[in-house]
């Protein structure tokens, strides 16, 4: 099985999916486009969302960081004026340190991943979408900032001209994730930003068209007329893109068969989805506990089997 996952949404199903299937059975592709290099160390905090879930020690009540945490560094660097745009723990930058110098020894960053999972005792496997730099940037009426700063330090409040997947043209999916593309045929975009923590794994050469080859169900991020949490429909609106699930169904309509809608949401028209040729199905997307993340995972598991 195969998860697309970035932001907090996909990790909370992966979380419900490791309750029904063995993490030796899981395959997360992890979005790197919110990578950024903060205090000459290389964070990855997609990657290590999901790195933590599978080691045991993600804080849930953030769905980011470990639990436990302390930030003794982070905030002794402030006091000596030091300004970090991420707020790292002590415990995370040393993982992120470890990160830092197997690359800088050679490593690629699949491989770096890899050796991180190994150390914490991971079975499932955690692949990087790709071993290039593609970065989101959002273009501001300020300039172009890198979508951390956007996020996190400016708590997404800046007015969005544009954005972009700074590099992509360079990037390419990594060798790990199109061997692992070969081998699976069931795919799960889980309900991420589909802007900023899906969109720059769609993006990459390839990836578009291995999907078609799948069988593709996607859970939408978004209730109605706004996302369950983040900056996505401001995004989705500075792109020309109707804030909504139809709108999220557009981005993925050309590879996607089974598109899961939230119960409540009343703005989406099941109709319009069935007449692109996808299946539409209303489950409870709300992960607000462990049975319901148990829940839509079993019944997304449901929807692969009936196929």
């Amino acid at each position: 099985m195969i998860i697309l996952s970035g932001g907090t949404g996909s990790p909370k199903l992966i979380d419900g999916l490791r309750q029904l299937i063995p993490d030796e059975e899981i395959t997360v592709i992890v979005n790197t486009g919110e990578d950024i290099w903060s205090s000459e160390v290389f964070i990855s905090p997609d990657v290590d969302t999901v790195l933590y879930l599978f080691a045991g020690i993600l804080d849930k009540t953030k769905w980011w960081s470990i639990v436990g945490d302390t930030y003794n560094t982070f905030n002794q660097m402030k006091e000596l004026g030091h300004n970090e745009i991420l707020m790292l723990g002590d415990r995370d930058r040393a993982v992120n340190l470890v990160r830092t110098r197997l690359l800088k020894n050679g490593l690629s960053l699949t491989e770096a991943t890899v050796e991180i999972a190994k150390q914490f005792g991971i079975k499932a496997t955690v692949l990087p979408m790709s071993d290039e730099t593609a970065t989101s940037v959002i273009e501001t009426p300020a300039g172009k900032i890198h979508f951390q700063e956007f996020w996190v330090s400016k708590k997404g409040e800046p007015e969005i001209l544009s954005f972009e997947y700074e590099g992509i043209e360079k990037a390419k999916l990594s060798p790990a994730v199109k061997e692992i593309l070969e081998k699976e045929d069931c795919v799960i975009i889980g309900p991420s930003n589909p802007m900023t923590s899906i969109g720059p794994i769609l993006a990459l050469p390839e990836m578009k068209e291995i999907l078609k080859t799948k069988k593709v169900i996607a859970i939408s991020p978004i209730i109605g007329n706004a996302p369950v949490s983040g900056p996505a429909g401001k995004l989705m609106a500075a792109k020309g893109l109707e804030v909504s699930s139809k709108g999220v169904v557009e981005l993925y309509r050309d590879f996607v068969d089974i598109f899961v809608y939230d119960i409540r949401d009343e703005v989406i028209n099941p109709a319009e989805i069935e007449a692109m040729g996808i299946q539409a199905v209303a489950l409870d997307t709300m992960m607000t506990d462990e049975g319901k993340r148990k829940g839509l995972a079993e019944k997304v598991l449901e929807l692969f089997n009936k196929g």
